[in-house]
């Protein structure tokens, strides 16, 4: 695996700005063009009570799950990696770490005002966790504001379909089937 290189996609932002809607519905695009790719979900690689004593902030366990997950999907021969989670743009080395440490990234992150993405929770956080998500989720745009690195892509998600917004995406990547691509490029 060392010797191979492998893409990831990056997909960042705050909490209701539409990362996993948008991920599987990029990933549903690429299943209709034959691309293969794999779909890693971060936000659930470190859920675990109570957090490790020596993890605290539970960065290895998320390394270390993620390392485990992309083995597998590596070893079965998959290429590229769509990869969410709030602060994924801001964890390219972790991420490229855990793939080996050959892998071309491209980052993107989804941006929402905070009307939009608030109205986005109340739909889909309807347990205790709305208000939680709503004070972190404010935060955390903050700070990707602040801090995503000049070569991650903002793209806004307000005023756009889900279906418009995957598209955007896909052609950031550069992961669509073009005339001339050899079948090795459409599987795993």
């Amino acid at each position: 695996m060392q010797d191979e290189r492998f893409s990831v996609l990056l997909i960042g932002g705050r909490s209701g700005v539409g990362k996993s809607t948008v991920a599987w519905e990029i990933s549903a695009k690429l299943q209709e063009a034959s691309v293969a790719h794999c779909f890693i979900e971060g936000d659930f690689l470190d859920q675990a009570h109570p957090a490790p004593p020596d993890d605290p902030s539970r960065t290895e366990m998320t390394r270390r799950n993620l390392a485990s997950l992309w083995a597998n999907y590596a070893a079965l021969g998959y290429r590229r990696l769509i990869y969410t989670n709030t602060v994924s743009v801001l964890e390219r080395d972790l991420v490229v770490d855990a793939m080996g440490g050959n892998a071309e990234v491209v980052g993107v992150l989804l941006t929402a005002a905070n009307d939009i993405a608030d109205r986005r929770l109340s739909v889909r956080e309807t347990g205790s966790q709305y208000e939680a998500h709503v004070t972190r989720g404010t935060a955390a745009a903050q700070h990707l504001k602040a801090n995503a690195p000049p070569w991650v892509v903002r793209v806004p998600t307000g005023g756009k379909t889900v279906a418009e917004v995957a598209s955007e995406v896909i052609a950031i990547t550069g992961w669509h089937v073009t005339p001339g691509v050899g079948q090795a490029d459409r599987r795993p």
